[in-house]
Formats: structure tokens, C-alpha cells, sequence
């Protein structure tokens, strides 16, 4: 069983392209971190340690983590905000690598997985691509990506806002070992994915 880390810009379909690579062949799954992200939040011990930081405003009125509300705290670029992403990912990565952890080993003892695929957007950031047998980098242009998030309420200054906290493209294209163009069709990016893990799949088999 393979993994490959898939990474991009904000907007860039990384998930998109890994669902079409997922539907069309059983044997390869999706570890969305960003799913694992919102599940980590909700985890009572976490949750703690995180109104213990930020103070009782992070909760929402049903006593959850109020994502909006911590995204106002950690996004930009202030050292501020700098500080406060640090110790949220402090906080909050070490619980999202359990979730992944746990997903992986249930993939090795359940049915014959051939790949996969760790969506992940602070792949790279997080330490995270020893993890990874490959790195697979979604390329689309900023003004694609952001006509994509313009549907997230976004705008150029909010994407700008979010993407301080994250490595810049260019040096997260310069980690992949495989550069997927997003800018066309789906169904174009998800044949050049799915043909480079089919590569892989078959040179592990060796």
C-alpha cells in the first residue's frame, strides 16, 4: 500500500481530483485531513486545551469550537496571528495524525488497498512528508483558484488572508515529485493522477 500526499494552493481541487481518482478504482482510498481537522476539534480533550489558549469566545453556543471564530484568531499575517497558528497546530495536528494513523491501519487490515491518497493541505507544513511514498502537487493559476473560493464567500483579500498561513506555492511545488494540471477539466487531472499512481502502485510491486 502506497501513499501519496497531495498538496496545492488554496482552491486548487486537490480533493476534487482525488474523489475522481477514488470512484474510479476500488483499491485506492482518500485520508481527507481537512475532514480529520474538523473531527480533531470536536474531540472533548482538544476542544479543552484549545478554550484554555484562546478563552471561552472560541465555543459556539452549542459548546463546540466555533471554526469561524478561530479562523479570526490564526489567519493573516501578523505575528500575532503567526503566534496563535503555531500553537493551534501545536494543539491540533498531533490529534489529526492520530486520526490518520488510525485510518491507515484500518486500511491494513481490512481489504487489499493498493494507494492512499492523504489530502492534506498543511501537508508539508506539518512535517508530514515522511509519511508519504510520493508528493503529488496540484497546479491550477491564482485567478481559477479564485474564482473557486468566490463559491466559499472569499474574496481575493480573504484568500491572500489564508494563504499567509501556508507555505508559498512555489516552494510547495518544488517538494512534489509529480505536478498534476488542474486547469482544465476534471476528468483531465484526475487521468494524469490516476495514471502516476498506477506507475507507482506498479514499480512497489516489483
Amino acid at each position: 500500500m502506497i501513499i501519496v500526499g497531495v498538496v496545492g494552493g488554496i482552491g486548487s481541487g486537490k480533493s476534487a481530483v482525488c474523489r475522481w481518482v477514488a470512484e474510479r478504482d476500488p483499491s485506492i482510498r482518500v485520508i481527507d485531513a481537512d475532514r480529520d481537522g474538523h473531527r480533531a476539534l470536536a474531540l472533548p480533550d482538544v476542544r479543552d486545551q484549545l478554550q484554555a489558549e484562546f478563552g471561552p469566545d472560541i465555543l459556539g453556543p452549542d459548546g463546540l469550537v466555533s471554526r469561524p471564530a478561530l479562523a479570526a484568531r490564526v489567519f493573516g499575517p501578523s505575528a500575532e496571528q503567526q503566534a496563535a497558528r503555531l500553537r493551534l497546530e501545536q494543539i491540533v495536528h498531533p490529534a489529526i495524525e492520530r486520526l490518520r494513523e488510525q485510518q491507515l491501519a484500518e486500511f491494513d487490515d481490512g481489504e487489499t488497498i493498493t494507494a492512499v491518497l492523504l489530502d492534506a493541505p498543511l501537508l508539508l507544513e506539518a512535517g508530514w512528508k515522511h509519511r508519504c511514498d510520493a508528493v503529488v502537487f496540484i497546479e491550477v493559476p491564482r485567478e481559477i483558484r479564485l474564482q473557486r473560493v468566490h463559491a466559499r464567500g472569499w474574496n481575493s483579500e480573504e484568500l491572500s488572508r489564508r494563504e499567509a498561513s501556508q507555505w508559498p506555492i512555489e516552494r510547495k511545488r518544488a517538494e512534489a515529485d509529480f505536478i498534476v494540471d488542474n486547469g482544465r477539466t476534471l476528468d483531465n487531472s484526475g487521468s494524469q493522477m490516476y495514471e502516476y499512481i498506477q506507475r507507482l502502485v506498479a514499480s512497489a510491486a516489483k
